[in-house]
This record gives C-alpha cells, structure tokens and sequence, in this order.
C-alpha cells in the first residue's frame, strides 16, 4: 500500500494532517536541504511527538514521495496548451522554476515516476501533449529524451549555485580566482579546442542557456515525431 492508499489516523488528539506534514517538511528543505528533514525534525517544527507522524507516514522515503508530488503541482499549468512543443516548453520551463524555488528537488529529480496525484498529472499532461503524434513507442521515447535533457541541465544549473553557496564566491569571482591557471594550461597548446572555447565563445546566462539546450531537443523529436512509419 502506498503512502496515497493509506488513510490519515480519524480523530486525532491535536489537529494535524499531511497537508501540514508536508509544508513543514518542504520549509526545512528549503531552508536546509534533504539532509535537515527528518520525522523527528517534522514533528518539532509541528510541535508534536514523533511518533504521532508516524500515523500519516511509515518512512522518510514516503515523507519525500509527498514532498516531491507537492512540487508537482507548481509544475503543472493551469491550461494545456494546444501545440505538443509549447505544450513540453512549457512544462520544462516551470519544473526548472520549482527546481530553482526549491532546490532540494534536483536530487529527487529522475529514477522511478512519482505515483502521487500531481505527478501522474503531469505525466499525463507530457503525455497528452504527444498523444496521436506517432506510435506509443515513438511518444515514450521522446518523453525520455526530454526528461533527461531538464533533469540534467537543472542538476548542472543546480550544482553551480551550491558551489556558489558553499565558497561565498560568484562565477566571475570563481573565473577571475581560477583564470591564471587555466591561462597557463591554455598557453601550453595542448588543448586548442577548448582555447577556442574559452576566448571565443559567447557566455550566456543559465537561463538562456536552458532554453536554447531545450529547443535543440524539441527539434530533434519534431524530426522522429514527422519520420514517415517505416
């Protein structure tokens, strides 16, 4: 039985319900990360006893399932839109701006689907947004491909604030701290690609760099998506 079949303890002493579980456990990972929830830090931020969470959850693991499909439904938009690509853009763009409001959810992100109502609402929005356009095959291959693209491009952007966070140094500080030395192992001539990288090519912001990188992968299912059937 999963955490959304069990029902929540009738009667209970002091009110208390998962609705408020999960806003407390969410507000500790935003303050702190996944490291800093636990059941026990749950209940003192509800004050309560343990052991009463344990009435609406068995696991941390569940705890993380309901904090993940939360999220979820700040990812899904209230419209769908018509068009499959804007449908996808759309649906890439807010995961990324959930991600960046709470970035816990970038080591939640991936491995098996989350079975909660906001996430099987989403998968179905992904899905509807393809339904009709090739065979079911074609459709799962695609919603991977696009899931990969966000769920890698939002750990990098992710991983890059953390670093930020934890040294106290911006990127052009970490560049400017850092430049010497890569300036002496671009002058040796051993790496003229990513001399070439580095002195010429444009810098973009996170931002712009998602939404290009995300694009790209839209053309490249728009291709599979218009392939005749073989």
């Amino acid at each position: 039985m999963t955490v959304w079949d069990r029902p929540e303890p009738p009667n209970p002493p002091v009110p208390l319900d998962r609705e408020q579980i999960i806003a407390a456990a969410i507000a500790l990972a935003d303050e702190g990360g996944l490291a800093a929830v636990s059941v026990r830090k749950v209940a003192a931020r509800l004050n309560a006893g343990p052991m009463r969470l344990y009435g609406y959850i068995a696991t941390k693991d569940e705890l993380f399932d309901l904090m993940v499909d939360a999220v979820q439904a700040e990812i899904l938009p209230e419209e769908q839109p018509g068009d499959w690509r804007k449908a996808l853009h759309v649906l890439a763009h807010r995961t990324r701006q959930a991600a960046l409001r709470h970035v816990w959810l970038a080591d939640l992100l991936g491995g098996r689907p989350s079975l909660g109502p906001n996430g099987l609402a989403v998968a179905e929005a992904t899905l509807t947004a393809l339904d009709g356009l090739a065979d079911i095959d074609t459709v799962m291959r695609a919603v991977e491909t696009v899931s990969a693209y966000v769920t890698g491009a939002i750990r990098r952007e992710i991983a890059n604030l953390r670093a930020e966070r934890a040294t106290g140094l911006s990127k052009r500080d970490w560049q400017r701290a850092h430049g010497p030395h890569l300036t002496r192992m671009l002058d040796t001539g051993r790496f003229p690609a990513l001399t070439k990288a580095v002195y010429d090519g444009t810098e973009v912001d996170a931002e712009t760099s998602f939404a290009t990188g995300l694009d790209w992968v839209l053309d490249a299912v728009a291709a599979q998506l218009t392939r005749p059937p073989a």
